[in-house]
């Protein structure tokens, strides 16, 4: 989703320096704003001691995504003008196609809200933390891509941290290994996709909210419901829709902050964002943590940006001498003529 005319960065060419810092300082802002508060908004929701429906909260999310995907189809076509949207028709044949694809996502929204729901937000990043370690594994199990000797001490930082977190709050007597497991599942099932995103968001959640269904009555959810006393409140529904609503939003502003700054700008943002959230939990709920359990935090973000910047590094090094090829070929074609 664009607003029409911000297709291309380019148009901003004749922008100057401060107009175009303050640009990019606004969609940093609002990718932190809207990050952060998903977080705490999803923890509010999935921690009431009153109802123990995790699948329900995110079948929910699920269909109000779908929803606004579609709402944003239809406006783009009473304001073509304004509002740049793809057509996301339901077709049955794209639904099938997506579906591999959607058990991975349900896979990852489910254990990113349960692992969210059992270790609360301060140590949920590191938590969540072996997606990176999970990538390298993968990759060369699967792709047989090997990981340089720097990446993998990036790895070996983050997986120290890990390690170390879980044994501080274990010492504190906060330890959810039900939630460190989640966390790890959702850590390995996290997926890469290409294409248009918003067409296989839509098709994503729509496969989403048919699955959950059964899972929802597999897992006795329908009993928790039934008995829920705010069920009819205008409030608690509200808070619902809210979270759909910014589970929506931040595949926006995500692909926002992307084409205003870069992907590997993206990933540090993200960790930084990591950690702002982690000391936000920290101050909000007044919690005391050791040295060792900041240590662990520091860690695991360290070792994170550490990586994004060494896998930069090596993607330029590259790039690099792909371009000095093309450049010598159409040289050499250049010189002979062609």
């Amino acid at each position: 989703m664009a607003l029409a005319g911000s297709d291309s960065m380019e148009e901003g060419k004749g922008e100057t320096f401060l107009l175009k810092a303050i640009k990019i300082g606004g969609v940093v802002v609002l990718y932190w704003f809207i990050s952060i508060t998903m977080v705490f908004l999803n923890n509010y929701l999935l921690d009431s001691k009153d109802l123990d429906a995790p699948l329900f909260v995110t079948f929910y999310q699920c269909l109000v995504t779908v929803g606004l995907c579609y709402g944003m189809h239809l406006l783009s076509h009473l304001c073509p003008g304004v509002i740049d949207f793809p057509s996301v028709k339901f077709d049955l044949k794209v639904c099938r196609e997506v579906l591999p694809l959607s058990i991975v996502f349900i896979g990852m929204i489910t254990f990113n809200n349960l692992c969210l729901k059992h270790v609360g937000v301060a140590f949920y990043t590191v938590g969540r933390s072996l997606s990176t370690v999970f990538n390298v594994l993968l990759s060369y199990v699967i792709l047989k891509q090997t990981t340089s000797f720097y990446a993998i001490l990036c790895c070996g930082i983050i997986l120290g941290g890990f390690w170390l977190g879980v044994d501080q709050e274990g010492v504190a007597g906060s330890l959810s290994w039900t939630g460190v497991f989640f966390g790890v599942l959702a850590s390995r099932v996290m997926p890469a996709v290409d294409g248009n995103i918003w067409k296989l968001s839509f098709y994503n959640n729509i496969n989403a909210c048919i699955l959950f269904l059964p899972l929802i009555l597999v897992f006795g959810e329908v009993g928790h419901l039934v008995h829920f006393s705010r069920l009819g409140d205008p409030t608690f529904w509200g808070m619902m829709t809210l979270g759909g609503v910014f589970g929506f939003a931040i595949g926006y502003v995500t692909g926002l902050q992307i084409k205003f700054t870069s992907p590997l700008t993206h990933n540090v943002s993200g960790t930084a964002k990591a950690c702002a959230q982690t000391v936000i939990a920290v101050v909000y709920n007044q919690s005391s943590k050791s040295f060792l359990w900041w240590t662990s935090n520091l860690m695991v973000l360290g070792g994170s940006s550490a990586y994004t910047w060494v896998k930069g590094m090596e993607m330029k090094k590259v790039h690099i001498p792909q371009e000095e090829s093309k450049e010598k070929l159409l040289g050499e074609k250049s010189d002979a003529g062609v």
